[in-house]
């Protein structure tokens, strides 16, 4: 397995919508090798989350840490999405804190569906329907958003909220 390179704002991969991903290529081992690698990536810098353009593949998968807090500890092994779709659950719009691997040192509150659910094809191909709810369901929505070019800055409702990790750190993250 291999720490794969995180591609940064303003690099056009981020920007472009991820293809789909049909079940021969998702069985192919350099695919499989890729959901490997995306896994020790996101576990080696700490993130919970990790779409496939963040590491300069244009393929929709995400990996996810669902059971895990805001820090990203997760005793519970990452989720592999494959071609996610989500249905917001419910009307309710929360916003909340948000950081990205290809945005360091940022956070922004961004509004979010409250509770969604996920649907999409594991790394075998099976289908999966996860129920969602508060951060996991933030993260979820976050990652689906990079494999549409979307990042977080373009969902947030104004950029005062918008401030360095260290920052937040000293002001905002008991919010």
């Amino acid at each position: 397995m291999s720490i794969l390179k995180i591609a940064r704002m303003g690099h056009p991969v981020l920007r472009t919508p991820a293809r789909m991903v049909d079940r021969a290529l998702l069985r192919s081992s350099s695919v499989q090798k890729l959901i490997d690698d995306m896994i020790e990536t996101m576990t080696e810098y700490r993130g919970v989350g990790l779409a496939a353009p963040q590491v300069h593949a244009g393929l929709r998968i995400f990996t996810a840490l669902l059971d895990a807090d805001e820090e990203g500890t997760d005793e519970h092994p990452p989720i592999v999405a494959v071609n996610p779709e989500i249905v917001p659950a419910s009307p309710d719009v929360v916003d909340g804190w948000e950081g990205c691997l290809s945005i360091p040192d940022i956070r922004g509150r961004v509004p979010r569906s409250r509770s969604i659910t996920l649907r999409a094809l594991n790394r075998k191909g099976e289908r999966m329907e996860l129920p969602l709810q508060d951060f996991p369901a933030r993260v979820v929505q976050h990652e689906t958003d990079h494999l549409d070019g979307i990042l977080f800055f373009d969902r947030m409702r104004s950029f005062e909220s918008l401030t360095f990790l260290e920052e937040y750190g000293r002001f905002w993250a008991k919010d």
